[in-house]
Order: structure tokens, then C-alpha cells, then sequence
């Protein structure tokens, strides 16, 4: 049974998506129906329209930009902006008749549509700001995968789809595209983590030996007196770029 918490985040995520697809902005209707199943009261309700405002979500009309960002990322996105505007503005009848194109292989519709959708891409990256990854990094995740998923739609089942719903699937793959690059960057730091425990551990190990000898130690002493094996000390040397400053490193690693 899925717990009322995990129901609760699912129902955040879905406002969040769908917003992302329409501009950054829901209507208040779309997110009481989304969270119907749950019951919440008028106070949780307006927790859940506080939250989607700090992250950029708009009620009704688009959200403005909340999560502040870093010198370097203003920089980055003013001039990222200014190249933007030198692209022609279109129509959504434009819009919709270049996705018709690329649906139909057409190349030079799918560049047009791709210009078309650029301010998208910027638009849903501030809706994932103040996750971990640079907005820099979003935008360039976001724009591969706007660039491959104008490809795909003169392909397959993609092909014959509807030219009204090609902005809202791009959309989707746009932010399929952030949320992994999120993940991965999340795990990357976890793993970063791990390393440097064990780095923190062999190193403050040494440390202490290293007091009570005089004198650096190699690391099959380190692995008598501390109780850890041989190969997790060689490891951590290797992890600290063999920088552990009490220990002794010979060309065979022991």
C-alpha cells in the first residue's frame, strides 16, 4: 500500500509537470483536483499553492522566479537571455505548423521548432533551481534533450501523433531530462561522501599511529594496529590521490 507521504509527493510532482508543460503556471482547479484523493484541508491546501510559489509555479498565470540565484548564474542567464532575443518571435500557429514538419521529417521545421521552444527550456529550468545543479548545467541537459526529442517526432508511433500535444512531449522529455541529471548528480554526491569517509577514517587512523611511533607508517602497520583490512587502506590512498600525510607510500603500496 503506497503511504499517504509517498501519495502526497507523487500528487507534487504531477502539479509540478503539469505546470512545467503550461509555462510554468496551473490552475488553482487543476491542483485541488490533482490532490482530491487526499482530502487535505484548506490550510494544507494553501501549503501545497506556498510551495509551488517558491518554486516558480504560478497560479494562474506564470510564476516569477523565487530560488535565488548564484553571480555567475545571473551572468550566465542574462546573456543567455540576450542571445535568445535575437531569434525571430512566432506565432503558435507557426509554432504548431513547424511541429506538423518535423513530425513529417521536415529538418528545417524541426530547427525552427527547436528555436521556438529555447525560452521553454529556460523557463522549466528555473522550476528545478536550488536542487544541486547549476542552472547552466539544466539548460544545456534541457536543450540536448529538446534537440534529440524534435528528432524522434518524424519517427515511429511519435510520427502520427497530434502537432497541438508535440510542445507538451517535448516538454516532458525537457524535464525528464533535469530530474536525471538531478538523480545523478545526487548520487554522484552520496558516493563523494562515501569516499571521503573512508579517506577521513584511514587518514585519522594514521594520525594516531603515526603519533605514537615517531614517525609515518606504512600501510600494512596501519592495517595491524587499526584492525582494517589492506585493501580499504590502499583504496583510501588511492581515493586521497596517495596525499594521506602520515603515511608512508611505497611503490608496492604497502
Amino acid at each position: 500500500m503506497v503511504s499517504r507521504e509517498r501519495e502526497f509527493a507523487e500528487c507534487l510532482e504531477r502539479v509540478r509537470r503539469t505546470a512545467g508543460e503550461q509555462g510554468n503556471r496551473i490552475g488553482e482547479e487543476q491542483v485541488r483536483e490533482v490532490f482530491s484523493g487526499l482530502d487535505l484541508s484548506e490550510s494544507q491546501l494553501q501549503m501545497v499553492f506556498d510551495y509551488l510559489e517558491k518554486h516558480s509555479v504560478g497560479i494562474g498565470e506564470p510564476g516569477n522566479p523565487q530560488e535565488p540565484l548564484t553571480r555567475e548564474e545571473q551572468d550566465y542567464l542574462q546573456l543567455y537571455l540576450d542571445s535568445l532575443e535575437r531569434l525571430p518571435v512566432c506565432s503558435q500557429g507557426e509554432r504548431r505548423a513547424w511541429a506538423m514538419g518535423a513530425m513529417a521529417g521536415d529538418r528545417e521545421a524541426g530547427r525552427c521548432l527547436v528555436e521556438a521552444c529555447l525560452q521553454q527550456v529556460v523557463d522549466i529550468a528555473r522550476l528545478y533551481t536550488g536542487q544541486g545543479v547549476l542552472l547552466e548545467d539544466l539548460i544545456g541537459e534541457g536543450n540536448a534533450a529538446l534537440f534529440a526529442g524534435v528528432e524522434t517526432l518524424g519517427s515511429g508511433p511519435e510520427g502520427t501523433g497530434d502537432p497541438s500535444q508535440a510542445e507538451k512531449k517535448l516538454a516532458g522529455l525537457i524535464m525528464d531530462a533535469m530530474e536525471e541529471l538531478i538523480r545523478e548528480n545526487e548520487d554522484q554526491e552520496k558516493t563523494d561522501r562515501k569516499i571521503a569517509a573512508k579517506v577521513n577514517r584511514v587518514a585519522d587512523k594514521a594520525k594516531e599511529l603515526a603519533g605514537e611511533l615517531g614517525r609515518k607508517v606504512t600501510p600494512r602497520e596501519l592495517m595491524q594496529e587499526s584492525g582494517m583490512s589492506l585493501k580499504s587502506i590502499q583504496e583510501a590512498m588511492r581515493m586521497s590521490g596517495y596525499k594521506i600525510g602520515d603515511i608512508e607510500y611505497a611503490e608496492d603500496g604497502l
